[in-house]
């Protein structure tokens, strides 16, 4: 039978990934100007070459691709790292770490997108903290679980 912190984090992983999932959506589409100022803005996006030092010039476009691709990546590491504890049912003091540093990550780029984004990756982000959080609290102690003579595996 599931435990309840696995409960928590299985919705957590879930969430994750999916977070990672709609956020790739975003490199293979292509945006569409509504009018005037957008083309403008989205065709210097596209073209113009930025003197980033030896050699770089990248666009705007490729930076937002890089930072695109990065969130993209953080998400589904995130998800795929507790899914693979969750299923090698590592120690409770194991996971509760990594599900911290997960926590701690995530939790600073809910903030960021709080204050820098909109709607959907708030939201999905918000999601993945809470059930972060709530399965960071409900994973047992390792001393009260040895105490009880029954690891949480």
């Amino acid at each position: 039978m599931l435990k309840r912190h696995t409960v928590w984090l299985w919705i957590a992983v879930v969430l994750l990934l999916l977070t990672g999932a709609i956020h790739s959506i975003s490199l293979f589409i292509t945006p569409t100007p509504g009018n005037e100022t957008e083309r403008q803005l989205l065709g210097l996006m596209a073209n113009y070459k930025l003197d980033m030092g030896p050699g770089f010039r990248p666009t705007m476009g490729n930076l937002l691709t890089a930072l695109s691709s990065c969130f993209t990546f953080l998400w589904l590491l995130a998800g795929l790292t507790i899914a693979y504890l969750l299923k090698k049912k590592v120690a409770p003091d194991i996971l509760r770490g990594v599900v911290a540093i997960n926590l701690l990550v995530l939790g600073a780029s809910f903030i960021v997108n709080l204050i820098f984004t909109f709607l959907l990756p708030i939201v999905l982000t918000g999601l993945c903290v809470l059930f972060l959080g709530a399965g960071l609290i409900a994973i047992p102690n390792s001393s009260t679980s040895d105490k009880t003579g029954e690891r949480d595996h």
